[in-house]
């Protein structure tokens, strides 16, 4: 069992930065790969970006690519999505996500594990 609290949301003008955190239980969390999904008002859920137990490998969403970066600290079970240079559309709710060993890293359906969300809001 895995729980997961985000934090770190806010009110942010475009193109400023913001660093989300998601902070999880359990005692074997660098067995678990992370991911971070949004999802904005009338939309579906998308995947943003995702890191295996290591921190070896991580994988980012086309639309995000290049502006932000997903980190892990196993030492203090903590998971990081910093964002910069954030755009109007990058406005949405931000969720955590956990999984063993998901089949697909940009599938939501593969991450049992999940957080109650952090809301992001890039004005212009």
């Amino acid at each position: 069992q895995v729980q997961l609290v985000e934090s770190g949301g806010g009110l942010v003008q475009a193109g400023g930065s913001l660093r989300l955190s998601c902070a999880a239980s359990g005692r074997i969390f660098s067995s678990y790969a992370m991911a971070w999904f949004r999802q904005a008002p009338g939309k579906e859920r998308e995947f943003v970006a995702a890191v295996t137990g290591s921190g070896g490998m991580t994988i980012y969403a086309d639309s995000v690519k290049g502006r932000f970066t997903i980190s892990r600290d196993n030492a203090k079970n903590m998971v990081y999505l910093q964002m910069n240079s954030l755009k109007l559309e990058d406005t949405a709710a931000y969720f955590c996500a956990a999984d063993i060993r998901p089949t697909r890293w940009e599938a939501d359906r593969d991450y049992n594990y999940w957080g109650q969300g952090t809301q992001v809001t890039v004005s212009s």
